[in-house]
C-alpha cells in the first residue's frame, strides 16, 4: 500500500489505519534528529541577549547536568525554549507538547509553566505583566520544582562567559529520551518528584 484510498477519515478501513499508524511510528524514529536540528536553528532565533537562544538553552542544560539532574531534567532544560522560533507567544506550551509523551509528568508541568514563573524576574518592568502570576499555582506539587528550575537554571543562563557544553554533548540524551515508548506509565510517573540537584551544596 502506497497510500490509503479514503478521502474522508470516516471511510477508512482497519487495514488503512494500521498502515498509517506504522508510518507515524516510522516517522517518529527520526524525531530526535529533527529536534536537534531545531535546536541548532535557535542560533539564528530571537536574540538581544548576550547569548543566542541556542546558547541559553545549552547553558540551561549544562547547569542541570552539573547539578546532577537526571536525564529527564537535562533534556527538559535543553528543549524548554525550542518553541521560540515557531511559537514565541506560546513557546512553553509548544515545548511541553513535544516532551509530554516521553518525560516525567513533573518535567512537562515545569516546562509548560516556566514562562509564567520567569515573569517573577521581570514582569514588574513591563507594562501589562504580573510578576506574581505564578502565585496562582502555589500549592501545586510541582510549584517549588518550577521555581527552582527558573532560579537555578533558566534565569541564570544568559552568561557569555559560562563554560557551556556543546549540543553534541546532549545529543545522546535526546536520542535516548525520544526512543522511549510514548506515554509509558513507567516514564511519566504522575505525581512523582525527582530532585533537580543531587550534587554539591
Amino acid at each position: 500500500m502506497e497510500s490509503v484510498n479514503f478521502t474522508q477519515m470516516k471511510d477508512g478501513t482497519k487495514e488503512e489505519y494500521a498502515y498509517l499508524t506504522d508510518l507515524v511510528y516510522d516517522h517518529h524514529r527520526h524525531t530526535a534528529e529533527r529536534l536537534l536540528a531545531a535546536m541548532a536553528a535557535l542560533e539564528d532565533g530571537i536574540s538581544g541577549y548576550k547569548v543566542t537562544r541556542l546558547g541559553h538553552s545549552l547553558q540551561t542544560a549544562t547547569r542541570a547536568f552539573r547539578d546532577g539532574a537526571d536525564t529527564d531534567w537535562i533534556v527538559t532544560a535543553l528543549l524548554h525554549d525550542i518553541g521560540d522560533i515557531h511559537a514565541p507567544f506560546s513557546h512553553a506550551d509548544y515545548a511541553a507538547a513535544i516532551l509530554k509523551p516521553f518525560v516525567r509528568e513533573q518535567c512537562t508541568w515545569v516546562t509548560r509553566r516556566h514562562g509564567e514563573f520567569q515573569l517573577y524576574y521581570y514582569g514588574h518592568l513591563i507594562a501589562g505583566f504580573d510578576r506574581d502570576s505564578r502565585e496562582r499555582h502555589r500549592g501545586h506539587p510541582y510549584f517549588d520544582d518550577c521555581a527552582d528550575f527558573c532560579e537555578r537554571w533558566d534565569q541564570a543562563s544568559f552568561d557569555p562567559d559560562y563554560d557551556t557544553l556543546p549540543l553534541q554533548f546532549f545529543a545522546p540524551m535526546v536520542r535516548d529520551v525520544f526512543a522511549r515508548r510514548p506515554y509509558d506509565a513507567t516514564v511519566l510517573r504522575p505525581g512523582e518528584r525527582a530532585p533537580l540537584v543531587t550534587v554539591g551544596p
